[in-house]
């Protein structure tokens, strides 16, 4: 997150004194108006700031006992961020009013507000995360090696003081923000001379957050650095002070600070500009560097200060200072000149007097604005210097050879240096200023420019403000991936208000994605319809297949043992072979890649003699395998363990790959669909279809058959679930078309993850003879009733009189035709009802295993095959 700007010297009403008798509010300096502290949700006045400050260390230990999710964050400032985009709106009209009350010109202001709605929305901050943690929820006790039991996890340095420049009206609740994102109790103190801006608008960023779990992280306070008695009742407590200005500033708020307490210091930087003899003949980059020097009035750290040449020849950078000043007239003309304080009149004024008195020993020369507003100062020494600011930048030498011996004397203060050349002179100039110092190369005329996540003065804000902690665990613990969650359940937020969307919807949102949200692209298997596209970005991608890792952890896999072979069909865009190889990719796991095909007796040769003892796949694929091969893997006895997804495996089938074949673990690797990802797991005790679900990527709605609203705890109803972690397809409230019930209580594993029961899909119950027929009613009957052990498929078509249902069953495993029959009539009361009315025509017929009808991308069985046509 972007800290600029920051002036190169502290503001005058910033630097702090330990004058003793500066000791409280009756310190000179200006008094706090009533209501100007902003305090866990609420404004007070000077004198309850100061009696809640004397109680700051008892505040830490109460709030800090609780750890802040780091959704919440992200939920409130993409909320906030939304309201300072709404024109007109509330939040962002009182915010503006805030900051033009304060003298801030209008646009100015404006500009600010749109600084930083950029910078809290979800994106930028889940992109920040990533970057700078390693992922979006770092605050959770985690594997980061899954064939260890040991768990880390980003923790909170605890009470964060945050002591913000005057000048920077973004800095202060953008580094609270950082301070949140990493679960701090976050103490701010502005400048007595600043706007209320950063006050009001964390409190709108904890109005955004209905928990108030934010607000209770938030004190802001406004005062003069003078008040040593309010900075040292901030300081004593603290476990780590962030302060930006220049070095007295550092060093007063430093004389302060504990041992032990972590000082953040964001002092001021020097940045410059470096031309070779092409770049600096070049109109175009001239145009741009001049633009960046008027940009910000050149306040920002990033600002260039000076302009280096490539060169060691007087007289080239005099001729540039000429050239140059008409580039930065032309940049500066239609800027309005600001009002300069005295101080900032006096340095300019003094500074160029200088350089023009430098001038008649030839060591400098200086082309000026008439009106002031701008000037060039060339100078024929090399030594890095400051510049006065306000449009003012120096010019000089400095030949490459060079360029180590004068800038690395101050390397504490370089931070940008903007290189214009050819790609090779770009290279290996950027090689030899960094290794001077310097902190982050760009091109001309973006030096001030930035990205999501950009580490600033040299290191990632969020790791300053965070305690990297480990648990170390035995190997009762070799099934848990994430510690919390034996703890306590997640922090879920609720799943927002809104239509309902389907599938037809979903494929309507993908025409509306923009190319960066649409970087990975999966087709469903189309079992339960025309393959339908789904979108991820990589980055979504791979949070998916972590969570789903460890989900794969509680199912019983073994990372640092198992011997895996991924069985999933591959190719058409299907998403299944690709996903589970990341996914074992990311568990550091042993994995063969084979893939289902035709082909079974050279699957068996690959399982046997790379001593694969796990296999992943789907079940109909599964049990072909099995029983083609049944001889050779009867023999090799080495398959220990069954992962399977998009299907389910009956009890039967579970019986004979356990006592036949030897198999000790057979459990479902994901449940999951291709447009969400993965949405739940199974873990050891999980029993039949139930999982747990991953609320760390969906919130789940259990909602009536027939209407919005959500049935009783236990009930069975339609899943539905919301996506949160999606840059592009935010999915909100996606109907997946699975029915299911939520299972009550805490599951025997000790997780608190919230598990559901799934009781098929909607595409399961069909109505045939005006009478509705559930499928998986026929596949207990065949199971329980007749011993059956096979797949099943119904076929329905149209008849001549009535409609037709084949019930279509495995030959090597079907009883009698007529004997089945006669079972599913008498078994399954629709069915038989709707024969004796003469409304439907029921058989049975046997098939080999080639003769039922699969996806053709997935090979997932088609359970239903409705040939009828479809109504006019």
């Amino acid at each position: 997150m972007t800290t600029e700007p920051v002036t190169t010297e502290p503001a005058a009403t910033e630097t702090a004194t330990t004058d003793p008798a500066a000791t409280g509010p009756a310190a000179t300096g200006p008094v706090t108006p009533a209501g100007t502290h902003f305090w866990q949700g609420s404004f007070i006045d000077d004198d309850e700031a100061a009696r809640r400050l004397a109680d700051l260390p008892g505040l830490a230990a109460r709030v800090l006992a609780d750890p802040l999710p780091t959704e919440l964050v992200l939920d409130a400032c993409q909320r906030l961020a939304d309201a300072l985009g709404t024109a007109g709106g509330p939040v962002r009209t009182r915010l503006l009013d805030e900051l033009t009350r304060g003298g801030v010109a209008p646009d100015e202001a404006a500009q600010t507000l749109a600084e930083i709605a950029d910078a809290i929305t979800r994106a930028a901050l889940e992109r920040k995360l990533r970057r700078e943690l390693g992922g979006l929820r770092p605050e959770r006790l985690t594997r980061p090696d899954a064939r260890e039991t040991t768990f880390e996890a980003w923790a909170p340095v605890g009470l964060l003081v945050h002591i913000a420049p005057g000048n920077g009206a973004a800095v202060a609740p953008l580094s609270v923000v950082e301070g949140l994102l990493t679960g701090n109790l976050n103490v701010l103190k502005t400048s007595s001379a600043d706007t209320l801006l950063a006050q009001h608008l964390l409190a709108e960023l904890a109005a955004a957050d209905p928990t108030g779990a934010l607000a209770r992280r938030i004190v802001a306070l406004r005062f003069p650095s003078t008040r040593t008695g309010w900075l040292r009742l901030l300081c004593e407590p603290a476990d780590a002070v962030a302060v930006w200005g220049g070095e007295d500033a550092v060093r007063s708020v430093s004389e302060l600070v504990p041992p032990g307490c972590r000082l953040v210091e964001w002092g001021h930087r020097i940045s410059f500009a470096y031309l070779t003899r092409d770049a600096w003949s070049d109109g175009t980059t001239l145009d741009a560097l001049a633009a960046d020097v008027c940009r910000l009035e050149q306040q920002a750290c990033s600002s260039p200060q000076v302009v280096y040449l490539d060169t060691e020849d007087d007289g080239e950078v005099f001729a540039f200072a000429d050239r140059f000043a008409a580039h930065l007239a032309a940049a500066s003309d239609p800027i309005p000149r600001p009002e300069l304080e005295p101080a900032e009149h006096a340095e300019i004024t003094t500074t160029e007097l200088l350089a023009r008195l430098e001038e008649h020993l030839g060591l400098t020369r200086v082309v000026a604005a008439p009106d002031g507003s701008w000037r060039v100062l060339a100078d024929t020494r090399s030594a890095l210097a400051a510049s006065p600011l306000h449009r003012s930048v120096w010019v000089k030498p400095l030949p490459r050879t060079r360029a180590m011996a004068v800038l690395r004397p101050m390397r504490r203060y370089l931070q940008t240096a903007a290189i214009a050349g050819s790609r090779a002179d770009v290279a290996r100039l950027s090689r030899a200023v960094l290794a001077a110092g310097v902190l982050r190369v760009t091109p001309v005329g973006g030096m001030l420019d930035g990205y999501h996540g950009e580490p600033h003065d040299g290191v990632y804000a969020l790791q300053r403000y965070s305690r990297r902690v480990s648990v170390r665990a035995d190997a009762a613990f070799t099934t848990t991936a994430c510690l919390d969650d034996l703890a306590a359940p997640a922090a879920v937020p609720a799943a927002p208000n809104g239509p309902l969307l389907d599938k037809a919807g979903v494929q309507e949102q993908l025409g509306t994605l923009a190319p960066e949200h649409a970087h990975l692209h999966f087709r469903s298997g189309g079992s339960s319809g025309a393959p339908a596209l789904s979108v991820f970005t990589n980055a979504d991608y791979d949070t998916q297949m972590r969570a789903a890792a460890d989900g794969l952890l509680a199912a019983g896999f073994d990372p640092a043992r198992d011997r895996a072979a991924n069985l999933f069909y591959c190719g058409g865009m299907y998403g299944s072979f690709i996903s589970f190889f990341s996914i074992l990719e990311r568990l550091n796991a042993t994995q063969f890649p084979i893939a289902a095909g035709p082909d079974h007796a050279a699957t068996a040769e690959a399982l046997v003699t790379y001593r694969a003892d796990t296999v992943f796949g789907m079940p109909s694929y599964l049990w072909q395998l099995f029983h083609a091969e049944a001889a050779v893997l009867r023999g090799y006895g080495g398959i220990r363990k069954v992962f399977y997804g998009g299907e389910h495996f009956t009890a039967e089938q579970r019986r004979v790959l356990t006592e036949e074949f030897g198999v000790e673990l057979i459990r479902s690797a994901a449940y999951g669909s291709t447009d969400l990802g993965p949405l739940g797991y199974q873990c050891g005790h999980a029993e039949g279809s139930v999982h747990h679900v991953l609320t760390d990527l969906h919130t789940l709605e259990v909602l009536a058959p027939g209407a919005d609203r959500p049935v009783a705890a236990g009930q069975p109803g339609r899943l539905v679930f919301t996506s949160r972690t999606r840059a592009g397809q935010r999915l909100e409230r996606y109907q997946i078309g699975d029915l299911g019930r939520t299972v009550e209580g805490v599951c025997p594993c000790g997780s608190h993850t919230p598990r559901i029961e799934l009781l098929g899909r909607y595409g399961d119950v069909v109505r045939v003879g005006t009478y509705f027929l559930n499928v998986r009613r026929l596949v207990a009957v065949a199971e329980e009733e007749l011993g059956y052990r096979g797949e099943l498929q119904l076929l329905l078509d149209a008849g001549a009189d009535c409609e037709r249902a084949v019930v279509r069953l495995d030959e090597r495993y079907a009883p009698d035709r007529a004997t089945a029959r006669a079972a599913f009539l008498a078994a399954v009361p629709e069915l038989g009802s709707a024969v004796a009315e003469g409304l439907l025509e029921c058989t049975v017929e046997t098939t080999g295993a080639a003769g039922f009808e699969r996806t053709p991308t997935s090979g997932k069985l088609r359970t239903v095959v409705d040939r009828r046509p479809l109504p006019a």
